[in-house]
C-alpha cells in the first residue's frame, strides 16, 4: 500500500524500562515499510540510539510529516505542545496501560501501525489553551496547556479568594482550595476528580471547576472556548498557577491569569474505527458487571 507518511520522528519516554528496545523495534519496522526515520534529540541523548538522524523540535517541524510517540499521555502532551504550531500529526504507542490519547498497545503494534501509515486512520484535532500571568500590567509568565490551567492554594495555607471574569464581565468571587479551567481533553483529568463533567472533544467549550469550594452552590460551569477567562488572586498566601501540571508560576496578590484559546491545534491520529466512547468505557470501567447483550431500559421503566 502507498505510504502517506514519508518521514517519521520517534519520541520516547526514555525513563521507562525497555524504552530503548521498544524504540529500536518501532524504528526498524518503519524503515522496513520505507519510511525515513529520525530520533528526537532528547530521546536520542537519553537512550543512546545513534544509528538514525537526530532532530530537535524545530527540525522535526521542518522535515517530518508524522511524530510517533512511545510512552504515556504525559509524554504525548509534552511533545504535542511543542509540535502543534507546525501542524505535525501524532500517533501514540503505549508500553503500559493504554491512555486516553496514546491508544495503541506496543504488543502487536505492527498490525495497527501499518495501515495507519497508508492513510487508514481517524483524525482527531484538539484546541489548546494559551495562558499568561499578568502582574502590574506586565506579562511575567506564559504557557500553553492541553489539559488545564489550575490555580491552587498554598500547601500549608487556607483557601484562596479568586475573582473570575469571562470576556471582561464579572462572573463571581470564589473562595476555594483552587480553580480548574479545563479543555475537553482535560475534562477526564484533574477536573473529573474535582467533580467536573465529561466534555466530548468535538465540543467547543471549557469547564470551570472549583476545587473544594467554601459555598456548596458553587458548581462547575461549561463556557465557550471562543472567549477569554481571567482569574485574579484576591487573597491567599503561597498560591500558584500551573499549566498541565508541568509549568508552575508562583502568584502574588493582584496577579491575573488570562486564558484564551491557542492559535494552534494538537492533531492526534487513531486507528481506523476508533471511538472516544470506546476509550471512556475502557478507561473509566463503564459497563463492568453488566451482562453481555443486556438491553437498555425503555422509557417507561425509568
Amino acid at each position: 500500500m502507498k505510504l502517506q507518511f514519508r518521514h517519521v520522528a520517534l519520541i520516547g519516554k526514555y525513563q521507562a524500562n525497555g524504552s530503548r528496545s521498544a524504540l529500536e523495534a518501532i524504528a526498524h519496522f518503519l524503515s522496513q515499510r520505507g519510511c525515513e526515520v529520525s530520533i528526537e534529540q532528547d530521546t536520542a541523548n537519553n537512550t543512546g540510539i545513534s544509528q538514525y538522524p537526530i532532530l530537535n523540535v524545530a527540525g522535526i517541524g521542518a522535515h517530518c510529516d508524522l511524530a510517533l510517540v512511545v510512552g504515556g499521555d504525559g509524554t504525548m502532551l509534552g511533545i504535542g505542545r511543542l509540535l502543534a504550531r507546525f501542524g505535525i500529526p501524532l500517533i501514540g504507542i503505549n508500553q503500559g496501560r493504554l491512555g486516553f490519547i496514546t491508544d495503541i498497545a506496543f504488543e502487536g503494534f505492527e498490525n495497527v501501525l501499518g495501515p495507519m501509515l497508508s492513510g487508514e486512520f481517524e483524525d482527531d484535532k484538539r484546541w489548546m489553551m494559551q495562558a499568561t500571568v499578568v502582574r502590574d500590567g506586565h506579562c511575567v509568565f506564559k504557557a500553553t496547556a492541553m489539559n488545564d490551567v489550575v490555580v491552587n492554594r498554598g500547601a500549608t495555607t487556607g483557601m484562596v479568594e479568586l475573582r473570575v471574569e469571562v470576556d471582561g464581565r464579572f462572573l463571581a468571587n470564589q473562595r476555594a482550595d483552587g480553580l480548574i479551567i479545563a479543555t475537553p481533553t482535560g475534562s477526564t483529568a484533574y477536573a473529573l476528580s474535582a467533580g467536573g463533567p465529561l466534555l466530548h472533544p468535538s465540543v467547543g467549550g471549557w469547564i470551570l471547576v472549583p476545587i473544594a469550594p467554601h459555598t456548596l452552590s458553587n458548581r462547575p460551569i461549561v463556557l465557550s472556548d471562543s472567549g477569554e477567562i481571567t482569574v485574579e488572586l484576591v487573597s491567599g498566601r503561597d498560591a500558584s498557577a500551573n499549566f498541565d501540571m508541568q509549568s508552575l508560576a508562583a502568584l502574588m496578590i493582584g496577579d491575573r491569569i488570562n486564558v484564551k484559546r491557542s492559535e494552534s491545534q494538537m492533531r492526534f491520529l487513531h486507528p481506523k474505527g476508533w471511538s472516544y466512547f470506546d476509550t471512556l468505557r475502557k478507561k473509566l470501567h463503564w459497563n463492568e458487571g453488566v451482562a453481555v447483550g443486556a438491553q437498555s431500559r425503555t422509557s417507561h421503566e425509568i
